[in-house]
């Protein structure tokens, strides 16, 4: 039997097959698909619960990945010194977000604060963190690539990357098992996206990016721009179910939102 003969053998075998199976019996193929949704359902129902448990104590949310994960941002946040604005509005909102998937919205928010003002006052410790974050991830290594480009934008977020804030990255991307390659990709791409914003940012582009007129007063135009800002913020919890460009382009454009912010002070001081 020639080789040409035996492929379309198997070709019929194998619409054979799919024929009894999803089409003469319908009630099998209604099943699986039924009990596919089913088991998406629990799992889903399970990890909530099993999410909401965490704000039963600021002790057990600290222990949690998410904890870990906020812990991180405030030695990020407070390396260089201070805690910019933009940055501050970003980890408000970052605690908006994730305070969404837990029933006690308030609680869990009041405790992401207390443990964020804690661990800002120290950043000796943050490799422990780091690895420790690390171990909690499992094999994850899509979430531990989300973790590490959330934190990078949100250093870039002011203008750029600090010596300091340089610093404090490298050591968690080393505990997470980022590459140097990969951070510094990350960050070559911020910085790309930042310079063609730089150059093509004069006053009417500024006020074309918030929405804005000439005309209208600062404190409208605060407001477009924190609006503007909290629509188009990085969001931890919708980057999981986004590919990698989802933070970069989110970044950017809160950067080019930022940047058209300050064109437009600087016009008026």
């Amino acid at each position: 039997m020639n080789i040409k003969l035996k492929k379309w053998i198997f070709i019929a075998l194998f619409l054979v097959i799919l024929y009894y199976t999803f089409i003469v019996n319908t009630f099998l193929t209604l099943s699986v698909i039924f009990g596919l949704i089913v088991a998406v359902k629990l799992y889903k129902l399970y990890s909530k619960k099993k999410l909401n448990k965490l704000v039963a104590s600021k002790e057990l949310f600290r222990e949690s990945y998410l904890g870990h994960f906020i812990v991180l941002v405030a030695k990020v946040a407070k390396a260089d010194g201070r805690v910019d604005e933009l940055e501050a509005q970003l980890i408000g909102m970052m605690f908006d977000d994730i305070s969404k998937v837990f029933d006690e919205k308030d609680k869990a928010r009041g405790i992401m604060k207390e443990i964020f003002n804690k661990e800002k006052e120290t950043i000796d410790d943050t490799q422990q963190i780091a690895n420790s974050l690390n171990k909690l991830l499992g094999k994850s290594i899509l979430k531990r690539r989300q973790f590490i480009s959330f934190l990078i934008q949100l250093a870039f977020i002011d203008n750029g990357i600090s010596s300091d804030e340089d610093k404090i990255l490298r050591v968690i991307a080393k505990e997470l098992q980022i590459s140097d390659e990969v951070y510094n990709s990350i960050v070559s791409t911020l910085e790309q996206k930042m310079q063609n914003n730089k150059d093509s940012m004069t006053p009417s582009k500024a006020y074309e990016v918030l929405g804005v007129k000439e005309s209208d007063d600062m404190n409208t135009i605060k407001k477009a721009y924190r609006k503007l800002v909290r629509e188009y913020h990085p969001d931890i919890i919708s980057s999981q179910d986004k590919d990698e460009s989802y933070m970069e382009e989110a970044t950017a454009k809160t950067q080019e939102i930022n940047q058209a912010y300050q064109v437009i002070k600087n016009l008026r001081s």
